[in-house]
């Protein structure tokens, strides 16, 4: 009866044990098991989804003159104002992309669709800015980043005007990393900018 008693009480001390031990950590839901690998160009950003993105905004709010008057356009109902929104997370994600590092601003051959301007940079003499100043150029795309966050704000609140001011934030930011990053010369911007 003894050894039976040992048997249950050692059983018993190894159960307990087995259950008082922590449960192994889920990985933190913040760690990437893989790092980011940029496959799209600067240049294919700002193309492909920036641009865009930035004009679809820019052109949903205007006063248009025309033979029957004026029209003020913007945008009136849920389709419209989902239009807009789906387009402001376009640009804000945009900006977060251009802060990646190891993006390059061209692919081996890619241009412009027009030719660069005089003062303007090469895709070469742009990275190579932007590297020897990634802070400066990030906190040109985090300022993108935020008008385009003011933009999406005035958009789920429907408040045109606010949304009005966001598109000349939007503006400014463009403009200001476009003048120090790819054409610092003052030359006109590139062809469909």
């Amino acid at each position: 009866m003894k050894t039976a008693s040992f048997l249950f009480a050692a059983c018993a001390a190894l159960l307990a044990a087995g259950c008082a031990r922590e449960a192994p950590a889920p990985a933190a839901a913040t760690a990437l098991s893989t790092p980011f690998k940029p496959v799209a160009s600067i240049i294919d950003l700002m193309s492909e989804q920036v641009d865009p993105a930035a004009d679809f905004l820019w052109e949903s709010v205007a006063t248009v003159s025309g033979p029957k008057g004026t029209e003020e356009k913007q945008p009136r109902t849920d389709a419209e104002w989902q239009a807009v929104r789906r387009q402001a997370l376009l640009l804000i994600e945009g900006a977060n992309l251009l802060m990646m590092d190891g993006r390059v601003v061209a692919h081996p051959g890619q241009k412009l669709e027009g030719a660069p301007g005089p003062g303007d940079y090469t895709p070469d003499q742009a990275l190579a800015e932007i590297t020897a100043h990634r802070a400066e150029f990030n906190a040109f795309a985090l300022g993108l980043l935020n008008a385009g966050g003011e933009a999406l704000k005035a958009i789920e609140n429907r408040n045109v005007d606010a949304f009005l001011e966001a598109g000349g934030t939007i503006d400014e930011a463009c403009e200001g990393c476009h003048k120090r990053f790819w054409y610092p010369g003052g030359g006109t911007p590139p062809p469909g900018k």
